[in-house]
């Protein structure tokens, strides 16, 4: 989708505190009427066609029928009229038989549906440049800033930021890379237990770790995801649930990371069940479906081996390609799972260099 889609408030510009609900404005799009019986086909013909924007969901509902259709939204500078289908589309269409008559959707945008690069070019004065070199680790930006966007830095460090961490928690970083979630962890004064398969990025852990002097408050790891939990997690954890410091597990490996979660059935299956202090995991993962977080649900369930509905929390970090969503999904971890006698046996996905 065309940025310009997003036109922002001009009181939102020279903002240094962020006010999200500033950003909040509604677009009206084309759409389509779809049956619900050939949803998933017209999406799949029109991927090209349809709303590509952070958090928004492609299939609506339509409040003007009944539950057997849905509305597809379209992007507005590439469907205009019914004539600016392709012919493969339109013959999609005819073969599903779905009208191509286009119908107009008001479709709110907020803050959560911008990309970083908006927001930056929305709040910085005008004939300010954007930060164009900066990386985005789980929900976490990271970038150099110029002296002119310095008056705005407190609004960008917060970018996506959710903090997790207080002082005397324990994290466990399972996928750390060069430490992006493991040097913040630690500057709050958390203990941080990080491990990276990747020997190179373990390498660049330690040493990020004594660049930003926390290197007494991290302990480094050179193992695959599963080994890691199954060893330094698990032999850490009986004595950090008799305390009261929170506990968190990280897992940012979208690609894979959900694969890993059956890694926790049975992991304390030798010691005496208890209920406090169980330790809260943050997993990201890749989703592709219509419903990302009904999606992230079930998988991370399945590979737990146990029902997450209604037991966690799910949110969109960010979009990094069309159709594609990055998710992450916060739970606790059930002492069902953690003290079963039995461990899933099924070596399901392991890490590559």
């Amino acid at each position: 989708m065309e940025p310009k889609l997003y036109r922002p408030p001009p009181e939102v510009r020279g903002m240094t505190s962020l006010d999200k609900d500033a950003f909040t404005q509604t677009i009206t799009v084309p759409a389509l009427q779809v049956p619900t019986g050939v949803l998933n086909k017209v999406v799949k013909s029109l991927k090209k066609s349809t709303i590509q924007r952070p958090g928004v969901h492609r299939v609506v509902q339509d409040k003007e029928e009944s539950s057997s259709f849905r509305l597809v939204l379209l992007d507005p500078h590439r469907v205009s009229s019914a004539g600016s289908f392709s012919e493969a589309e339109a013959e999609a269409l005819r073969s599903f038989g779905v009208s191509e008559e286009l119908k107009q959707y008001e479709l709110k945008l907020t803050y959560d549906n911008l990309k970083t690069e908006e927001v930056l070019e929305a709040v910085l004065p005008q004939g300010q440049d954007v930060t164009s070199a900066f990386s985005r680790v789980g929900h976490i930006a990271h970038m150099n800033l110029r002296d002119h966007q310095l008056p705005y830095k407190n609004l960008i460090e917060h970018q996506r930021v959710v903090q997790l961490v207080k002082r005397g928690d324990t994290v466990f970083d399972v996928f750390a890379g060069v430490g992006p979630f493991t040097v913040p962890a630690a500057r709050v004064g958390a203990k941080v237990l990080a491990n990276d398969l990747n020997p190179e990025s373990h390498r660049w852990l330690q040493h990020n770790c004594k660049l930003n002097k926390v290197e007494s408050k991290v302990q480094t790891f050179n193992l695959d995801g599963r080994d890691f939990i199954r060893g330094p997690l698990k032999q850490e954890l009986p004595a950090l649930l008799k305390g009261e410091s929170a506990v968190h597990v990280v897992m940012n490996l979208p690609a894979l990371a959900l694969e890993f979660l059956d890694a926790f059935r049975g992991l304390l299956q030798l010691e005496p069940p208890c209920e406090q202090n169980l330790p809260t995991v943050h997993c990201y993962g890749f989703s592709k479906d219509d419903n990302p977080e009904a999606d992230m649900v079930e998988r991370a369930s399945r590979s737990l081996g146990f029902p997450l509905e209604d037991k966690c929390s799910v949110h969109f970090v960010r979009n990094v390609a069309p159709n594609k969503d990055m998710m992450c999904i916060r739970f606790t971890v059930p002492k069902e799972v953690l003290f079963c006698s039995e461990a899933k046996t099924g070596e399901k996905q392991t890490q590559i260099h």
